[in-house]
């Protein structure tokens, strides 16, 4: 088969498509054929050796990946061969076909397409656990989303309204706004306005009658978290879900307590480790919103997989709305 290895950390035009020999399936693994693969920010960090979980090289990047199962290994009861699937995985998705474990693979909806599928793994994934596990979202509460046209930013919009929340959008380009708009987002927050620090808070306050913000769901860190962490409501919560503007913010403790905020951090892949039937009962919820019309990805473009240098380009530039993934021959078959 064919897969993207990484034999020494770059940028992704230093990486090449090689053959490699399949790997035997274990009796609590799953052999899938890919179609689509979803490309994530973290990719990029793998690929540089920047992420927090690197293994030893070479190895294949990629979170998310949807297919055919090919086989099973003897122990597996919760898909079968011939099923269609998506997988989430820590490493090994930029590939032709993923040997993982059964209880990385989630059968697809009927009528969801491959694309959809990829589209959808981590990031709606982060997104459902953001909102409802670490910012405890309750119905009816107003959410701020800062990077509402990124990967994460988009579904947590789009879950956050589809699950009753009143949705900030907190964007810094008129077509991103535009974007967000049109997957639910019911106001926007200049994130590129002048003097940030008090122009967030001031939009928010006049986006919500005074209140602020009950939950700010943020992956980008930087000048925009200090400035959300200011327009949190009485007894607000902010959860972290990265830094891909670049910077890692500081906190001062005594903030928190003056307005009886917390501030929490969200690692998805340890619910994923840690609780594999907590995630599945998340996805089983995703598919539910899906399958009834509430949420659904927007895939900018899906790209060969002879393509993944500018595929990737793209998302380290911040030029990606939504998503783009990857289509193997696989799909062509």
């Amino acid at each position: 088969m064919r897969a993207i290895l990484i034999r020494e950390h770059g940028e992704p035009a230093s990486l090449k498509i090689e053959e490699i020999p399949p790997r035997a399936v274990g009796s609590d693994e799953v052999l899938i054929d890919v179609h689509a693969i979803g490309i994530n920010y973290p990719d990029l960090l793998v690929i540089r050796g920047q992420y927090q979980i690197l293994p030893p090289r070479p190895f294949s990047p990629g979170k998310d990946a949807a297919g055919v199962v090919r086989a099973v290994g003897k122990n597996v009861t919760t898909c079968k061969p011939g099923d269609r699937v998506v997988a989430q995985v820590e490493h090994g998705a930029y590939a032709e076909q993923l040997v993982t474990r059964a209880s990385n693979c989630f059968v697809l909806p009927d009528a969801m397409p491959f694309t959809d599928a990829a589209a959808m793994g981590l990031v709606y994934q982060t997104a459902h656990f953001a909102l409802v596990e670490r910012g405890q979202f309750r119905p009816g509460e107003t959410v701020l989303v800062n990077g509402a046209a990124g990967g994460v930013g988009l579904a947590a919009v789009q879950i956050a309204k589809a699950l009753g929340a009143t949705v900030l959008a907190g964007v810094r380009e008129e077509g991103h706004a535009r974007l967000a708009r049109e997957n639910g987002a019911d106001a926007i927050i200049d994130l590129g306005a002048d003097d940030l620090h008090e122009a967030v808070r001031r939009q928010v306050r006049e986006a919500t009658n005074g209140h602020g913000a009950d939950i700010v769901l943020d992956p980008l860190g930087g000048d925009a978290f200090d400035a959300s962490l200011r327009a949190l409501a009485w007894r607000g919560r902010m959860v972290v879900i990265g830094f891909a503007a670049g910077r890692i913010p500081s906190i001062k403790a005594n903030y928190l307590l003056v307005k009886n905020i917390a501030v929490s951090g969200l690692q998805w892949s340890d619910y994923r480790d840690r609780d594999p039937a907590w995630v599945r009962r998340v996805q089983a919820e995703i598919f539910s919103l899906y399958s009834a019309g509430k949420i659904r990805p927007s895939v900018m473009r899906a790209f060969p997989m002879e393509q993944f240098a500018e595929a990737l380009s793209l998302v380290g530039s911040g030029k990606v709305h939504g998503k783009v993934v990857l289509t193997t021959d696989n799909d062509k078959s």
